[in-house]
């Protein structure tokens, strides 16, 4: 397709961006936080009308618990294939907003400001939505659908998704589809249009220990226990001065890398001074020095984190107590083959054998992860028809796996389809965090990308 095709494409989804920014707007205000269960009847019913204007049919599923799970479908036109069928995930639940002392404008009011839209949930998850309902009425105004769409969008995806697996499995048949775009995706830092091919899963533990039913004066530490030090110990146990996991068990299921996967890995941008500085980091990459490269393990290789730890007295000053009890959390970012629940009961084999039987362990969190191959005919269309709206101006590179995590492994386990990961981010758009943004020239670029996706998908 030439540079022309390119420029219209994007002229059109700048238009039919304009004629619906209101219903954008309004959509972003709705304070459609799962957390907290707000105005999540008024979102449903919001979305409900926003794809049923845009000329589909809704299903509001709730027979199953949780927020509601949406269904969309649009039909292919006549001339048409409707022998295809493109699914598109979305959640229209977002974050909770604070700090807000930290926002330059009002969360839920939705404010541009040199050619960037901030609101909370624009990036995470609204901005795509929005911009694929945009890009079915710019087919509509067209001429018709080239394929049969539909979207899953579920409330809970912020909190984990813990429903929507009953949903998928119950209702398989209706979710059906030939290949699934995923909710989420953005430009990375090198300003590369980046097509995601699958995320890490992630097995998210709490982990306590009591030594007394009270904090006792520190004098007593001579006899008596301490719970920070233990489990210190016990965390110490799991991981190897060489940040290597060595808790038995943790790895079973992987694959080796091949050499697919390699080539994969190292056609992905990596600068390691831009890392420190965007960072401010003090130390070493933990890859340097071994044989793995720093996108290979992002890319491939589960981790285990420490994300926060408690315990005693941590004002200021002084107060010398010997704390009754210590809390960590503990992240680990799994990869296909690795089981959330799998890798529970073996870090809890692991607490027991090496002592550590008082150490209380929770799985507070637990998704599996997903991949599907770079070579798939599928996750190549998707890159075909993102060079023909990006052009030269954004290299389009495919990423093994997002940075986050997500559940596209029920997609994978119930629906059986291929899944790429797109959207109208940017390096800065910040989700979670406050400010959180997309550039308007990215969201009518990605509106075009998904006209130019489902025609080809169509074909």
């Amino acid at each position: 397709m030439t540079r022309t095709y390119q420029t219209t494409a994007i002229e059109s989804a700048q238009e039919m961006a304009h004629k619906r920014m209101e219903e954008f707007e309004d959509y972003l205000r709705l304070e459609s936080i799962s957390t907290a269960n707000r105005q999540i009847p008024e979102t449903v019913a919001y979305v409900k009308a926003l794809i049923e204007k845009t000329g589909g049919e809704v299903q509001v599923l709730d027979d199953l618990g949780g927020n509601p799970v949406i269904y969309g479908f649009f039909a292919a036109s006549p001339q048409g294939n409707s022998e295809r069928t493109l699914l598109f995930y979305n959640h229209y639940d977002v974050q909770p907003p604070e700090p807000l002392e930290e926002w330059l404008t009002e969360p839920f009011e939705p404010t541009v400001s040199d050619g960037v839209l901030y609101a909370r949930g624009v990036s995470d998850n609204k901005a795509n939505f929005m911009a694929r309902l945009n890009a079915l009425s710019v087919l509509r105004e067209a001429g018709g659908f080239p394929c049969n769409v539909k979207f899953l969008l579920e409330g809970e995806e912020e909190i984990g998704s813990p429903n929507l697996g009953r949903y998928i499995e119950k209702y398989a048949d209706l979710f059906k589809a030939d290949a699934c775009i995923w909710e989420a995706g953005s430009k990375d830092k090198y300003e590369n249009y980046v097509v995601s091919a699958g995320m890490k899963g992630i097995a998210y533990f709490d982990l306590e220990v009591d030594t007394a039913s009270i904090d006792i004066h520190s004098s007593m530490a001579a006899i008596v226990d301490n719970p920070a030090w233990r489990l210190i110990h016990a965390l110490e146990s799991m991981k190897n001065s060489n940040n290597e996991i060595v808790v038995e068990g943790f790895h079973d299921g992987i694959q080796p890398l091949s050499e697919k996967d390699k080539l994969a890995a190292a056609t992905l941008p990596f600068e390691p001074d831009q890392v420190v500085e965007q960072y401010g980091l003090t130390g070493k990459f933990i890859t340097d020095g071994t044989d793995v490269t720093p996108t290979e393990a992002l890319a491939f290789y589960p981790t285990m984190t420490v994300c926060g730890f408690s315990s005693g007295y941590t004002g200021p000053g002084i107060k010398t107590v010997l704390p009754r009890s210590a809390k960590a959390k503990l992240d680990c970012r799994l990869v296909p083959g690795q089981s959330p629940e799998k890798v529970r009961d073996s870090v809890r084999r692991h607490l027991d054998e090496k002592g550590f039987e008082d150490v209380r362990l929770t799985m507070i969190a637990a998704e599996g992860a997903q991949r599907t191959s770079v070579e798939d005919p599928f996750i190549q269309t998707v890159v075909q028809t993102a060079q023909t709206v990006y052009g030269d101006k954004n290299p389009v590179i495919v990423s093994p796996s997002m940075a986050g995590t997500g559940p596209s492994e029920l997609f994978e386990k119930y629906l059986h389809l291929p899944i790429a990961g797109v959207g109208a981010g940017w390096a800065h758009s910040g989700a979670h965090a406050p400010n959180e943004n997309i550039r308007l020239e990215d969201f009518y670029e990605n509106i075009a990308h998904m006209v130019t996706l489902m025609e080809v998908f169509g074909s």
